[in-house]
């Protein structure tokens, strides 16, 4: 007789685990994208104006760390762009006096060529004239080629600073503190008034808008699914109150993996399963870290 209630007690144990099976088909955790700000500069923090719990904004100014060393160093590099740019020389005006000997000298030519021509001038004065524009002309060139050469000179030191003083203004933007994600801080790390270095985190910023469920499925499960296909999700609030959210299936995992140490029986986690991705998007009530169930529609 106990045998026949156990028995009987051992199918109905499993008929009601094989009915709540079929209630979904895959089950997991949710959890965000998190971003962990680290400071990218080094220095002391003037300001960080965030609480936990704060939602904030992409690119949305929080804080900033001191850049006074910085924009002494950008004022120098200025002042230093001034002075090479002052060593630059003007062409035109460095060669004015050798082009009015050379326009002299092409003039003088053309009024002994016609004294010569008209048999009043000799060949002598027209040879000596050449003579000279050819050694004007040569110093016209050597005067421009050095000239060239110093601009050119002072164009690459000039673009040498630039380079600096970029460097120095991407420093600068580094010192202000932003989230490269709108989001909720979860966690601050570092307050106003401490001396922060680069690398250092100062909070964790969670996009709670949009979740995602990490489920496990078989490998048999996986000809049901396909990228971006709607499914339906369930998450438990309380003894009785339960919801259900749309969820989009955004990857699906290419490696078989161990079931993980969440699941309870040594059994269950040495099966092989694939991980998969779901987008839920988030009314308020969803938390990371809770549990919703899967069924494919």
């Amino acid at each position: 007789m106990k045998f026949l209630t156990h028995f009987t007690c051992l199918i109905l144990l499993l008929s009601a685990c094989s009915s709540n099976h079929k209630n979904h088909d895959a089950s997991g955790m949710f959890e965000a994208t998190e971003v962990i700000v680290s400071a990218e500069a080094t220095g002391k923090i003037l300001a960080l104006n965030i609480t936990e719990g704060q939602v904030v904004d992409v690119s949305q100014l929080l804080g900033i760390i001191d850049t006074t060393q910085l924009f002494f160093q950008k004022m120098q590099l200025q002042q230093s762009k001034k002075q090479v740019g002052a060593r630059k020389q003007d062409l035109p005006t460095q060669l004015a006096s050798l082009e009015e000997q050379l326009a002299y000298q092409q003039r003088e030519k053309i009024r002994v060529e016609k004294l010569i021509t008209a048999k009043a001038g000799n060949t002598k004065q027209l040879d000596d004239i050449n003579a000279q524009i050819i050694i004007i002309e040569k110093q016209i060139a050597a005067m421009k080629e050095n000239l060239e050469k110093n601009n050119q000179s002072v164009t690459d030191n000039t673009g040498l600073v630039d380079a600096q003083i970029a460097a120095i203004n991407d420093q600068l933007s580094k010192a202000y503190i932003k989230s490269p994600i709108s989001g909720t801080v979860l966690l601050k790390y570092a307050e106003a008034g401490e001396v922060t270095t680069m690398g250092r985190p100062l909070f964790k910023v969670a996009d709670l808008e949009h979740l995602y469920l990490r489920a496990y499925l078989t490998a048999s499960q996986l000809t049901q699914i396909q990228l971006n296909q709607h499914v339906k999700i369930y998450s438990d609030f309380g003894e009785k109150e339960r919801r259900e959210y749309e969820g989009i299936i955004t990857w699906i995992s290419s490696e078989a993996e161990f079931t993980p140490k969440t699941i309870q029986t040594k059994e269950e986690r040495a099966n092989l399963v694939y991980a998969i991705k779901i987008l839920v998007k988030n009314d308020g009530y969803l938390k990371i870290g809770m549990y919703g169930e899967v069924k494919f529609i």
